[in-house]
């Protein structure tokens, strides 16, 4: 274990620079500590802590944080010298440039979240690997935090649950959304001086503060025209947006990253905007993505960009042996179940075959995907033209909300078989929508049931192999080409992320079998 240690220090101590996402970095809360925050928000704690961030109390408590953020750092074995602190939009900007790669011609990149070192969204221009900020607009109009307490006002959990709003809003009744959009809409505009800029009208507070002038604004309003009409504004006011942003830059390659774009429905107006030619959104874009956003940053200011590929595949979580497998198999004390287990060989030929029997099997092989979506790797999987099983799965372990989708991993072999994608442009990681083809029925489960369209994961070969066999065999025995995919969890805890937290999660739900690398393990009746 010395050695081991020695090892990792001389490693950590090998490095030439140590980027740190954010200038500010507040300080870490716990999910208690989160809600109470918001339920200030609109109290007198609310408009002191609004106060004081406007007051030389913010730089000094800055550079607290950034001192204990070194001390950590030092204590690991880092040369505080070697410390980079970078702009918080800056990262998202990096992350969502580099990651797309192009260099040989300029790009527009957007970003947009709830805030970040004093502002919610920035526009850059990307242009032989260089980054230029040229507008930002500032964290009191932020469209991420309004959506925050609208999730918080719907007594959901803000920072989680908004994409409950999301898939909630198609299912309102017309009238409701446009009441609530045409309220809220009122109270933005875009700049008379600068397009590219939008801000609040007279008398609307900073959006984090909004929570006792929106629960007046939308008093009497039905639950579902709320989200309807909460999710409307935001896709509108993102499509003026990012049309002023081209029509000023004149440039239509669009690349957007930070925590507004997780939501589909908006980034799927964008991509339909005749004036985008191609748009790329960095996967899992929330501030979970600003480390690799700062690295990005920093490698290119001081290595160069010849070294930067387009970001292919993200599974860039750990992987477990079989024999790693057999022992925690072997080990593990199961509560609620008895088990048999085998190991097969040809494990995605068994699972495909499971799957056209109507079963649901979950799948842990290989190494884990990043971010909160199922790639696969840590998936659940169904027959997606099987209806009936949304319920079964439901029941057995996910517990989701009625109206919430399931989502379909397409072979990209059979990605014109089942959505609408006349700009080609990719989507590996589940973060755009389509319009799906008549071929609908094939994977009606894994669609959005109101409107029919599609959240994919378009499975290439060469990103996930083993993954892309399942599918193909999949194919082979019911001539379709895709397959109902959501994340293994139980509901409201993380993907499982070790093979122990997979027989848990097995243990504790209805699941009857599970293949965890090429061992295939089932409930005994």
């Amino acid at each position: 274990h010395r050695l081991i240690r020695r090892q990792r220090q001389m490693c950590i101590r090998d490095r030439d620079i140590i980027a740190l996402a954010n200038i500010h970095m507040t300080t870490p809360e716990t999910k208690e500590q989160m809600l109470k925050t918001f339920r200030q928000s609109s109290r007198w704690q609310g408009w002191l802590i609004k106060y004081l961030r406007k007051t030389p109390v913010k730089k000094v408590f800055t550079k607290i944080r950034q001192k204990e953020r070194i001390k950590e750092l030092v204590k690991i074995g880092l040369n505080p010298q070697k410390i980079r602190f970078i702009n918080h939009h800056l990262c998202h900007a990096a992350a969502a440039y580099y990651g797309y790669a192009n260099f040989s011609e300029p790009v527009l990149v957007l970003t947009c979240d709830g805030a970040g070192d004093g502002i919610c969204a920035s526009v850059n221009i990307g242009e032989k690997g260089k980054l230029k900020t040229i507008a930002t607009i500032k964290d009191s109009e932020s469209l991420g935090n309004l959506f925050a307490i609208v999730t918080f006002l719907m007594g959901m959990v803000p920072l989680e649950h908004e994409y409950k709003i999301m898939g909630m809003a198609p299912y309102a009744d017309n009238r409701g959304v446009e009441r609530v959009y045409k309220k809220l809409i009122s109270k933005f505009k875009f700049s008379e001086h600068n397009p590219l800029v939008w801000q609040r009208t007279e008398g609307m507070p900073e959006t984090f503060y909004t929570y006792k002038y929106l629960q007046k604004l939308f008093e009497l309003e039905r639950f579902d025209g709320i989200m309807g009409g909460v999710q409307k504004f935001l896709e509108e006011i993102l499509v003026q947006w990012v049309q002023n942003c081209i029509k000023v830059t004149s440039i239509h390659k669009v690349v957007l990253s930070g925590g507004v774009f997780i939501n589909i429905k908006a980034n799927n107006r964008i991509m339909e905007l005749k004036e985008v030619k191609d748009l790329f959104v960095y996967p899992s874009c929330g501030d979970e993505t600003n480390a690799m956003g700062a690295c990005y940053y920093v490698y290119a200011q001081t290595q160069g960009i010849e070294k930067i590929k387009p970001l292919a595949d993200i599974y860039f979580g750990p992987d477990y042996s079989n024999e790693e497998v057999l022992f925690t198999i072997k080990n593990y004390k199961f509560k609620n179940c008895q088990i048999e287990f085998k190991k097969i060989e040809k494990i995605e030929e068994e699972i495909a075959t499971l799957l056209a029997q109507g079963e649901i099997v979950a799948r842990f092989v290989g190494r884990e995907e990043f971010g909160a979506r199922s790639l696969g790797n840590r998936a659940i999987l169904a027959d997606p033209s099987r209806t009936e099983l949304i319920k079964v799965i439901n029941e057995m372990i996910k517990n989701r909300d009625f109206w919430m989708p399931f989502a379909c991993s397409i072979l990209a072999e059979c990605e014109k078989d089942y959505i609408i994608n006349p700009k080609c442009i990719p989507a590996p990681y589940m973060i755009l929508s389509f319009d799906s083809t008549d071929r609908l029925d094939e994977c009606k489960a894994g669609s959005h049931p109101y409107d029919g369209t599609i959240r994919p994961q378009i499975v290439y070969r060469e990103h996930n192999p083993e993954y892309h066999k399942l599918i193909s065999e999949f194919k082979k025995i019911t001539g379709r080409g895709a397959i109902l995919n959501t994340s293994f969890n139980l509901h409201g805890y993380p993907i499982v992320h070790t093979p122990r937290d997979a027989l848990a999660v097995f243990d504790e739900s209805g699941l009857k079998y599970l293949a965890i690398e090429q061992y295939l393990i089932s409930k005994k009746s």
